[in-house]
């Protein structure tokens, strides 16, 4: 249990409320009447206060178990969602009765982790259960470890109790024994919280294999997903197959969506006479994992070189132009000014050169802007790379740019689970949006949020006005990646039929027969290699390529609080 990262300090207003403990990467269990009794709770945050320097992550209550209010009344339980996922391993659950030992003269020591008055830091407390009896059904009574020791008092409320020799959790604290000096409480064990909430279900392992199979193998899935080696939901329901025996259930008919709930299922569904060895046979594909023959060639670890342009309250006339780059897991601030529109191509020119001073010597460089979507069709790729050279910004790094509207925490949430779905794919599907009679809008945005989407591609420059709600939708779908020409459809997308010698559609063929083989990921390199091309043919169909390429794990939002995504190069 030494520095285990998942105990967490729940605050409201600003104010330490009580304890909790995180459950998945993105749920934590407290007790309502820390939240204020299951509802909306004012300034609710949480503290991970084992990651130093981490920050406190908003949240809020999204399930209780009906407390009522009063110190006795049940269901005194509450869910927490965060307001994204943190890279850090959560707490690991104990088989139901796994707190009272085997022998009633050998009772279990069972640490609480808690943030009373003076202790916003966090102090221990050591404990053990009175008995195996539960009172109203609901709580086990805790007494102290010893005389003397630290008492259950206000601040320890929705502490997790772990057992103090594997560290696994065996319920939550949820009241004080009330007079001051008393040293016991309650707890509400596993079994009844998962009563109360049902998602807790899948989380209580079977007591039928041991603990410390239980560690290895949790072990190995958090070591196997630092090393991003999380496997596609197919590869996870054969690891599955490969491990269960012959009384074991089905994998569900929804799959897998991460080796963790893999592992979760193995651990607390299998039960009977060969669950260990299940665990084991599980537990030995994930070891294999590692032993894996390399795949392809990573993708690009992008150092992206952010460009942020905004319309300026000084006027029609200038732009605010801040330049910021990303490497060694911070943000490096280059320059942040208001600049008149006739300064500012040469006023980012100077200001990429600066940037690069704080890359890494070697790294994968990729410049972003984000622009207002106003000017997202602005031919940011045809600027100059230096002033002594006229070769376009585009055609000497990899370009890309962004819809400053995409950079809300919500749409960058959206965007993260989609790009996770994209790193299993080969190649980049289009979905093309013809300059002749395209699909509603409303059935645009519901084909581009289908699991297999991946890249919007128009025939017509966004400014065109039969298309111009398709390509508002894409972007606020949200498409990871959108391509269009900024010469668009030759025939203006007004009365075009969309056939031979329609420029729109020769470069979606062209496109289309370009990047399938592309891993969306690769984009950005792909379409230097075109524009590279185009510059040295004047008639080349890439010529006025625009790439909207949007992975929030690379391309954070530099505005934000919320920390990098763990395999952004930027966290």
């Amino acid at each position: 249990m030494n520095s285990a990262e998942w105990h967490a300090r729940i605050e409201t207003a600003g104010q330490v409320a009580g304890a909790g403990f995180l459950i998945t990467p993105r749920k934590v269990l407290t007790c309502a009447h820390v939240v204020g009794g299951g509802g909306a709770a004012d300034g609710l945050t949480v503290t991970f206060t084992e990651r130093p320097g981490f920050p406190a992550v908003p949240a809020r209550v999204i399930a209780d178990g009906g407390w009522g209010g009063g110190p006795t009344d049940l269901g005194d339980l509450a869910v927490l969602e965060l307001a994204y996922e943190v890279p850090i391993a959560p707490a690991a659950l104990a088989p139901v009765d796994a707190a009272h030992g085997q022998r009633a003269d050998r009772p279990r020591k069972l640490v609480v982790y808690g943030f009373p008055v003076g202790f916003d830091e966090g102090t221990l407390a050591e404990y053990r259960v009175t008995s195996a009896q539960l009172l109203n059904r609901e709580w086990i009574q805790l007494e102290a470890w010893q005389p003397g020791g630290q008492p259950l008092a206000p601040g320890f409320s929705g502490a997790a109790v772990a057992l103090a020799d594997t560290g696994e959790v065996v319920g939550m604290v949820t009241a004080a024994a009330g007079a001051q000096g008393v040293h016991n409480g309650r707890m509400m064990p596993t079994e009844v919280m998962a009563r109360y909430w049902r998602g807790l279900e899948g989380l209580v392992p079977t007591s039928d294999h041991g603990a410390a199979d239980r560690a290895r193998l949790r072990g190995l899935v958090e070591r196997a997903v630092r090393a991003h080696l999380d496997c596609d939901p197919v590869r996870l329901v054969r690891l599955y197959e490969a491990a269960r025996g012959p009384l074991d259930p089905d994998a569900p008919e929804e799959g897998f969506d991460s080796l963790w709930s893999a592992a979760l299922f193995v651990l607390c569904e299998i039960d009977g006479a060969d669950a260990a060895g299940t665990v084991a046979r599980f537990t030995a594909q994930v070891e294999a994992l590692f032993r894996a023959p390399a795949g392809p060639a990573a993708a690009p670890d992008w150092s992206p070189i952010l460009v942020d342009l905004r319309h300026s309250g000084a006027g029609d006339g200038h732009v605010r132009v801040e330049v910021s780059a990303y490497s060694g897991g911070r943000r490096h601030p280059v320059a942040s000014e208001t600049v008149p529109q006739a300064r500012v191509r040469a006023y980012v020119q100077e200001r990429i050169d600066a940037a690069f001073r704080y890359l890494t010597p070697g790294c994968d460089e990729l410049i972003a802007f984000a622009l207002p979507r106003d000017w997202i069709d602005l031919p940011v790729d045809r600027w100059a790379s230096a002033p002594d050279d006229e070769t376009p910004l585009g055609s000497v790094y990899p370009l890309v740019v962004t819809d400053q509207a995409r950079l809300r925490p919500g749409t960058r949430h959206q965007l993260t689970r989609a790009w996770r779905r994209l790193d299993t794919l080969p190649g980049a599907r289009v979905h093309r949006v013809e300059c002749a009679s395209p699909e509603e809008p409303a059935r645009l945005r519901l084909r581009l949020r289908k699991p297999d989407a991946c890249l919007a591609g128009f025939a017509t420059a966004p400014a065109a006005s039969r298309t111009r709600p398709h390509f508002d939708t894409s972007l606020t779908a949200p498409a990871p990646v959108v391509i269009w020409s900024r010469g668009g459809c030759a025939g203006g997308a007004e009365g075009c039929a969309g056939g031979d010698g329609c420029a729109g559609k020769t470069f979606l063929d062209e496109l289309d027969a370009c990047v399938s083989a592309v891993p969306p990921a690769e984009l950005p390199r792909e379409v230097l290699a075109l524009r590279e091309e185009a510059d040295a043919d004047e008639g080349h169909w890439a010529r006025d390529i625009q790439l909207l390429w949007d992975d929030p794990r690379v391309f954070t939002d530099p505005h934000g609080d919320a920390p990098a995504h763990a395999r952004s190069p930027v966290s």
